[in-house]
């Protein structure tokens, strides 16, 4: 976050918009927009559009914060995510050439809020299933897994960084921390199922 700005957490978000306090409104809009840029541009929209759709769907946030009737079951940005989705979705309905009225569309449109919230609330808990996972495995593995996968570095890179004799033994230990990580993965996993 910028300097002299709280980092808000979704509940902090909440009570500050209840509050009224516009630092919270301003810091969640510059927070998750890039993410909502990104889902319009890479869906046949422009900036400005991706603009639109996101004012839209942190208003509807806004308002039902005001109101009372939100019931988060979810991230803040996984709300905003499927609202804004589902506002995008109606503007490319309306804006196809023969795509006629969105009304017309409706019940063949399986992209509702509810889905895109349940399918985004599963990938928030595989995310989080797989963070503990990587913080219970330990060192050299959790730098290993993370700097190939997360920071993109070559092979090279890590035997260098990691003092193997060549890449192959570096390779060898990348596939032995990812089959514990799968492993501690599934085993969490099973447990947050039950």
């Amino acid at each position: 976050m910028g300097k002299g700005q709280p980092a808000y957490t979704d509940e902090e978000f909440v009570a500050a918009i209840r509050r009224d306090d516009d630092r919270a409104l301003a810091q969640l809009y510059r927070l998750h927009f890039p993410m909502i840029s990104h889902y319009v541009l890479q869906n046949s929209g422009t900036e400005d559009e991706a603009k639109d759709v996101y004012q839209e769907g942190v208003m509807v946030f806004y308002e039902k914060v005001r109101e009372g009737s939100l019931e988060l079951s979810c991230q803040i940005k996984t709300y905003l995510y499927a609202v804004c989705r589902r506002l995008w979705l109606k503007r490319l309905t309306e804006k196809t050439r023969f795509g006629g009225r969105l009304d017309d569309h409706e019940p063949y449109l399986e992209t509702g809020a509810e889905a895109d919230l349940e399918v985004a609330e599963e990938r928030d808990r595989q995310l989080g299933t797989m963070s503990q996972a990587l913080e219970r495995i330990g060192e050299p593995c959790r730098s290993l897994l993370e700097g190939f996968y997360l920071l993109d570095k070559s092979m090279q890179q890590l035997t260098a960084e990691f003092g193997y004799t060549n890449a192959d033994n570096a390779k060898n230990q990348k596939y032995k921390c990812l089959v514990r990580l799968k492993k501690l993965f599934f085993s969490q996993y099973q447990e947050h199922e039950t």
